[in-house]
């Protein structure tokens, strides 16, 4: 049995690489022409793509370092692991949610610098310490922008903890509306979150349509001395309007994972160096649902989170099964179907999917599938990948 081959472009946890069987697959970093790629953050934007790459998944949710159209085109299913990562993020955000509001940070700086003044630090301590005192955050308000995995567990553990909680979500999934903390509350709209929070967290994706998605006209309908926290993409905040809030004192701190030079030695602004997923255990989350991910698709040709393709999925019959993916446009599945009947092949099972402009297709048939027939479909106007998968 021909091998699968996993290239790797960064260094993978051992737990992930561990879930492909080597009675099947090969893992490399070295591979020149791999059926699928695990990376996490190295550029893939000036690679040259072999023949047989089918898939890319990255072990992360951010994708801004793999060219998903050169992929579109090209057929190859490009995969993230959003979740895999929620818990170290919360516990991030909950970390930088307590020093925005205790002065915590710049304490522990302030202590620092009074290293070598012997018996004089105890006294020097008490008589600074109130240069650093901040509120508790029991009984504040805040709102969640964004009720994904990570917003959804934000949510659940400030309610824990005795806040208020109200989160703005339109597109909240299923799985985080059952999973959310019945306490929680639903802002109306936007506008009653940002005037009614005394802290901000913001987990949201970053789009065209969201790029400094906080500015100078949000800010105005906050609460004067907001906290505003930002783990989730450094372009979603207007940096020139914050800075201009900050010294108005409209808001009081912004803790962001997202460090920048305009940003960097203002005493109200808390930088965190990019250290959202930095834990074991998140590697090992992601790099486990990566390689899940891939070995199901090359498998059985279902796919899951992939950001170009749609979710599909479909149980085995024990035969033949031949996917197609294709431009979504008008027509395909007459024309795939009549291929097949014109072959003789008969559909047991079927399923078609599409997400924007893509369509994907599983169709088990009776009996086997020849390469002249997959020739055919390869060469029809607007599909970009088949695969045979026995």
């Amino acid at each position: 049995m021909t091998k699968f081959q996993i290239g790797t472009l960064n260094k993978i946890s051992t737990k992930g690489l561990d879930c492909f069987e080597p009675e099947k697959y090969i893992v490399s970093d070295e591979s020149s022409n791999p059926d699928a790629i695990i990376v996490r953050s190295a550029s893939m934007h000036e690679m040259e793509f072999g023949a047989n790459l089918k898939s890319v998944a990255r072990a992360g949710a951010g994708v801004n370092n793999i060219p998903i159209d050169k992929c579109s085109e090209a057929g190859i299913v490009v995969f993230n692991t959003p979740g895999a990562n929620a818990n170290a993020v919360k516990e991030l955000v909950i970390t930088g949610l307590l020093m925005s509001s205790r002065k915590v940070y710049q304490g522990i700086a302030w202590s620092q610098e009074q290293k070598g003044k012997g018996d004089e630090v105890s006294k020097l301590v008490e008589k600074n310490k109130s240069n650093y005192t901040g509120p508790e955050i029991s009984g504040k308000t805040l709102g969640v922008i964004g009720l994904g995995a990570i917003g959804m567990l934000v949510a659940n553990a400030a309610e824990v903890l005795g806040m208020r909680v109200i989160g703005f979500d339109p597109y909240i999934s299923i799985d985080s509306a059952w999973q959310l903390s019945k306490h929680v509350e639903k802002a109306q709209n936007l506008d009653q979150l940002l005037a009614e929070s005394d802290y901000i967290s913001l987990h949201i994706p970053l789009l065209e349509e969201t790029i400094g998605f906080i500015n100078t006209a949000k800010i105005k309908k906050m609460k004067k001395g907001v906290s505003i926290l930002n783990f989730a993409r450094g372009g979603l905040v207007h940096r020139e309007d914050m800075l201009k809030a900050l010294k108005a004192d409209k808001v009081r701190c912004f803790v962001t994972d997202f460090p920048v030079d305009i940003l960097l030695g203002n005493d109200k602004v808390i930088t965190f160096p990019h250290l959202g997923a930095s834990t074991p255990e998140s590697e090992e989350n992601c790099a486990v649902m990566a390689a899940k991910q891939i070995k199901d698709f090359l498998e059985n040709g279902n796919i899951k989170n992939a950001i170009n393709f749609p979710d599909s999925k479909m149980p085995r019959n024990g035969g033949t099964r031949i996917i197609i993916g294709n431009k979504n446009v008008p027509g395909m599945v007459g024309k795939i179907t009549s291929i097949l009947a014109d072959e003789q092949i008969n559909i047991s099972d079927m399923l078609n999917k599409h997400k924007n402009d893509m369509a994907y297709n599983i169709i088990d048939v009776d009996g086997d599938i020849s390469d002249e027939l997959v020739a055919k479909i390869i060469d029809m106007e607007a599909v970009v990948l088949v695969r045979v998968v026995r």
